[in-house]
């Protein structure tokens, strides 16, 4: 027997290109069953760029599962990876929640990335089926609820399509997380861009709010747009202003609003509508130079 056959073979999870999850499910079990994002014509997002998105064998995605069977057992929570796990068809969606369920019973509760077309895509009774199955949360990226933004990044849906998406996910019982990006619509429709944002978000009432700030991306279309002055990036100031109006417009009858990404100047984590007042008057003292904002250097992606 030689030295090679005596060394224990190494078996992991099939990760493939960039793997990427919403800060909340830093401590998941990451599963990934999709390759890319089922859209990837965003502007300011290069994830994905020359990644043809697919959906992974069912061989690979059952490995995987017994992996983390075996070696994941801390977690109480999951992830479906990549950009958009929900446009699986949902009888193998179903299958995978189902080994999920009988291989790794502690897990309480699975989130997934969701867009406007793969919710689209499924009628309400099996958004509720995959509720009833394990899926707990859907992650959506609104980014604007400014329809002349949304157009502008080719995000591939109306300020009104994410509204009743969201609302039906929400109806089915599945929690909802939706992203926002600040700084997305530059200078000329910042406060535009925030007041509409605030008007969608209160229209879908989601138990979670996320808001990032933009940062250019070499290799995108908005940040070739920002190199040939096309696109005017704001400055830290701004964005704060920004993210004013925003939540100042924002009425969410009861959740979270969160701004606390490494992207932002100002860490922010507000329960709402209870703490929207004091979360207002924060921002006012940063704006008034009595907060210290995150520098540059420490802020990323």
């Amino acid at each position: 027997m030689d030295r090679h056959s005596l060394k224990k073979r190494r078996i992991d999870m099939h990760y493939e290109g960039n793997i990427i999850r919403p800060p909340s499910e830093a401590n998941s079990i990451l599963l990934q069953v999709t390759v890319g994002c089922s859209h990837n014509k965003c502007t300011f997002c290069g994830t994905y760029t020359g990644e043809r998105f697919r959906i992974k064998s069912d061989d690979i995605i059952m490995a995987d599962i017994a992996f983390a069977a075996q070696h994941c057992k801390r977690q109480r929570r999951g992830f479906l990876c990549d950009g958009d796990a929900m446009i699986i068809p949902q009888r193998r969606l179903l299958k995978i929640l189902t080994e999920i369920r009988r291989q790794l019973p502690w897990v309480t509760r699975v989130g997934v990335y969701a867009n406007t077309k793969s919710l689209s895509m499924k009628s309400d009774a099996e958004l509720r089926e995959l509720r009833e199955n394990g899926i707990g949360i859907a992650y959506m990226g609104l980014e604007s609820g400014d329809d002349v933004t949304l157009k502008a990044i080719n995000k591939g849906a109306s300020s009104q399509r994410m509204i009743d998406m969201g609302r039906k996910a929400r109806a089915a019982g599945i929690k909802l997380s939706v992203t926002v990006l600040l700084g997305l619509a530059g200078r000329e429709r910042s406060q535009i861009h925030a007041r509409e944002t605030g008007r969608v978000l209160s229209a879908i009432d989601p138990e979670f709010v996320g808001a990032l700030s933009l940062m250019l991306i070499p290799g995108t279309h908005l940040y070739e747009q920002h190199q040939n002055g096309t696109f005017e990036l704001i400055n830290p100031d701004e964005m704060l202003a920004e993210l004013r109006t925003m939540i100042a417009e924002t009425h969410q009858t009861q959740g979270m609003f969160h701004a606390n990404h490494a992207s932002n100047y100002l860490p922010i984590r507000a329960r709402m509508p209870k703490e929207k007042a004091q979360t207002l008057a924060l921002i006012d003292a940063a704006l008034a130079g009595k907060v210290e904002l995150r520098p540059e250097w420490m802020r990323a992606l």
